[in-house]
């Protein structure tokens, strides 16, 4: 198992001086758009896409399908992939797109209303704040934020420019998703006191760490951006950045964003809790990553619980779910196994009720962007940082955490049902893939305690510092006074 100590981990971001911070202070900010006239409803809404590859597919499709938008450009730092989409959107429209490498220069251009998002996650937060200081409204995948500081100053962006920010989480466009959402909340199961997040999704290993050559035809220093700029040490720059903590989030805020949005929203609360603790480690191989492929986080809202639990390994269904919730009622429980589906269960497991329809988030979105109303969306940048917060939390609590088994983990953590329940699960799951189950090394995180969106208590010092990151000259996340 590779696991980075806190001290390990920021020491290796070789992240920029305060000094540099202050330097770069004015750079951040692109060239302010003048105000434009809002568009009327029969006027076509212009989109750029930011970042083409993967996720950003979807966009692109899902901008193409709407007769209310036009792709009149696209982004990325990969020239060749650039290309290649603008070509795809060329064969489909008869209209092949602008192509830009940086963002800021087609941040420009002032008849562009709409900047869609589909970076890796340390530029998500950067990207947004630049584009709504350009006077555009965003559409942003998920996780909104690379950590928890960056989640608000997008909200605070969002607000003080007045612009529509949805976050990618489609699931809450899902009219069956929201049909159960509604049900639960009117009492459908009673008291919901608890809900279970799973994200149990094989991921192998990425390869060998190591020191490898960026393709020419990427601009690393512009795909790196916020990030320190170091040598590349995994295999594949595109997708497996997911797996390291400088770019990503793990798959506790790469899939399970949606299962823990999905959980937060069904207990019906806000915030980010009242505290969080993380037990877990990246079990089963050593390679390039250094996030966790096995992990449970816990947490409290008073007298509310969330529990989410990531699995990488081979895994059975939990409760016929894999990618899905459990929503656990007084007076039954409910099964969400996938983005728009839901079964309801009375207390014995018997079948109440089944929900299932589907939706169209971007239109949402575009919907919105019309109106020129936040409140009409599904997915608003506020609940998309509180959901994507939870994830930075439990990861902050994991790196943070002690080495030792998962017997002297079980024997640390206080001993309620659901965590003997829980760690018991992780035990057996670690033997089932050759693992010594018990004697585990695992690292256990501390139990921390949040106010608002800060850390109180002895280990305040140690964990308020990772609620955001020290940014490269150049592109700085503004502070909540510069947003």
């Amino acid at each position: 198992m590779t696991k980075q100590s806190r001290r390990e981990f920021l020491e290796n971001s070789m992240f920029a001086t305060a000094a540099a911070y202050a330097a770069s202070s004015a750079l951040t900010q692109p060239l302010m758009a003048a105000n434009k006239q809002q568009k009327g409803p029969n006027e076509t809404l212009s989109v750029v896409v930011v970042g083409v590859r993967g996720r950003g597919r979807s966009h692109i499709d899902g901008f193409i399908g709407s007769p209310d938008t036009e792709i009149v450009a696209l982004v990325d730092p990969d020239e060749k992939v650039l290309n290649e989409k603008a070509d795809y959107i060329a064969e489909k429209t008869q209209k092949r797109p602008a192509v830009y490498t940086d963002m800021r220069k087609a941040f420009e251009d002032q008849s562009i209303d709409i900047v869609s998002i589909a970076t890796p996650n340390h530029w998500h937060a950067l990207s947004a704040i630049w584009a709504v200081q350009a006077g555009k409204h965003v559409y942003v995948e998920k996780p909104v934020s690379h950590n928890v500081s960056e989640g608000r100053r997008m909200v605070q962006a969002a607000r003080k420019y007045n612009k529509i920010m949805q976050t990618g989480t489609q699931s809450r466009s899902m009219q069956g998703t929201l049909d159960v959402m509604d049900f639960m909340h009117q009492g459908g199961i009673g008291n919901i006191s608890k809900a279970r997040g799973l994200c149990y999704k094989r991921r192998k290993a990425i390869g060998e760490k190591g020191v490898y050559e960026v393709p020419s035809h990427i601009d690393y220093d512009l795909w790196t951006g916020p990030a320190p700029l170091v040598p590349m040490t995994r295999p594949n720059l595109h997708y497996d950045w997911h797996w390291q903590y400088l770019y990503g989030n793990g798959d506790l805020g790469n899939q399970g964003i949606h299962q823990m949005d999905l959980a937060r929203w069904g207990l019906g609360v806000s915030g980010i809790g009242k505290s969080v603790i993380s037990y877990g480690g990246r079990l089963g191989y050593e390679d390039a990553g250094d996030v966790a492929n096995t992990q449970v986080s816990v947490h409290d809202y008073g007298d509310k619980q969330l529990i989410f639990e990531v699995r990488g390994l081979e895994t059975d269904a939990y409760m016929d779910a894999k990618i899905g919730v459990i929503y656990y009622g007084e007076e039954g429980y409910v099964v969400q196994p996938s983005y728009n589906s839901a079964t309801v269960f009375d207390l014995q497991g018997n079948t109440v009720k089944t929900f299932s329809a589907g939706g169209n988030h971007f239109q949402n979105f575009i919907d919105a962007v019309r109106a020129q109303d936040h409140t009409i969306l599904n997915a608003d940048i506020e609940e998309g940082h509180y959901s994507s917060a939870l994830c930075h939390l439990g990861n902050i609590s994991y790196l943070l955490g002690e080495q030792m088994t998962v017997a002297e983990a079980a024997e640390k953590l206080e001993a309620t049902d659901e965590n003997k329940d829980t760690i018991a699960r992780f035990t057996e799951h670690l033997a089932m893939n050759g693992l010594k189950g018990e004697g585990t090394q695992i690292a256990l995180g501390p139990k921390l305690t949040l106010e608002g969106e800060e850390f109180v208590g002895e280990l305040a010092d140690a964990a308020n510092p990772m609620l955001t990151r020290e940014y490269r000259e150049g592109f700085v996340v503004p502070t909540a006074e510069n947003v």
